[in-house]
């Protein structure tokens, strides 16, 4: 059973007619949306039949907490989490390329301070994104889940998540935490892996020999996919063509839905990405991650 970790919030989606007017109106549709890394992917996972999957995080004792719990659940998600304080929200504006600017005030979902060994039983893969290591108490959690996985046999993957978090988490800081909890799966797109040293202008960055055992999964938009494993040569999975783009938010995070799909399926690399590609695909379209089939 794959585990996913980290935010649960709600997303306040902008779709921006036109450039944004400082200082004045500018036209928009706005829309609300179920939100957080970690529940989109979990939501992603179930939505397109992939398996059991189940999420852990906090939520605010509230009625948005209620909704968004209750939102995850409902594509068939096993929703473990905590109830303090606020749920978080996220403002996400989107200009017409379907490019996001996010404004997050994340609530409760830093909140989580333990994670109970029931919420962890059954899992053979948990998935972290880089934003549920960023604050406290739920980075110390965030550790420790992976470390019980660990020793429970089963694997891990981590998100780069965003290089302004990455920034303000430090650069070092986060090299130094992936190197000690040595997953064997690490996504990130190309500005973040260049940001952290990993993939720099398609050939491994300074940085790659501190993660010599995780295989490093580059994303770079409409362009193929670089998948670079220990042991093998790097290959590039190309990205077939889609429809209409007009929100890339939580792409990112199908993708990583899809590609664990495959990858817990049969640990075929190549074809674990092109699942990853079928999954983001799916959420380009509409406001928010808002997965549009199966």
């Amino acid at each position: 059973m794959l585990g996913v970790l980290g935010d649960l919030v709600e997303d306040v989606v902008v779709w921006v007619d036109g450039p944004l007017r400082h200082g004045t109106d500018s036209s928009a549709r706005v829309f609300r949306r179920r939100g957080g890394s970690a529940a989109n992917v979990a939501a992603c996972f179930a939505a397109a039949g992939q398996g059991p999957v189940r999420f852990i995080g906090c939520v605010g004792d509230d009625p948005a907490g209620d909704g968004v719990v209750a939102e995850l659940a409902g594509h068939g998600v096993d929703v473990r989490v905590a109830r303090r304080g606020e749920t978080g929200s996220i403002v996400v504006l989107i200009d017409e390329a379907g490019e996001r600017t996010m404004l997050p005030d994340r609530g409760a979902a830093r909140l989580l301070d333990a994670v109970p060994d029931a919420w962890l039983a059954g899992l053979t893969h948990l998935h972290v994104p880089a934003y549920s290591f960023d604050g406290e108490p739920i980075g110390t959690a965030a550790v420790d889940a992976v470390r019980r996985v660990r020793r429970a046999g089963g694997t891990v993957s981590l998100d780069a998540s965003s290089t302004g978090m990455l920034a303000a988490f430090g650069r070092e800081r986060f090299l130094a935490l992936a190197a000690g909890l040595a997953p064997d799966l690490l996504f990130a797109n190309r500005e973040e892996s260049a940001f952290l040293g990993l993939l720099v202008d398609g050939r491994p960055g300074p940085e790659r020999a501190r993660l010599a055992a995780t295989t490093v999964v580059t994303k770079s938009g409409a362009e193929a996919t670089t998948v670079d494993a220990p042991g093998r040569d790097r290959f590039a999975v190309p990205v077939p063509p889609v429809g209409e783009v007009r929100d890339l938010t939580g792409a990112g995070d199908a993708f990583a839905a899809g590609f664990l799909a495959g990858y817990l399926a049969d640990r075929d690399l190549r074809a674990a990405a092109e699942r990853g590609h079928a999954c983001a695909a799916k959420v380009l379209a509409s406001p928010g991650a808002s997965f549009t089939g199966g």
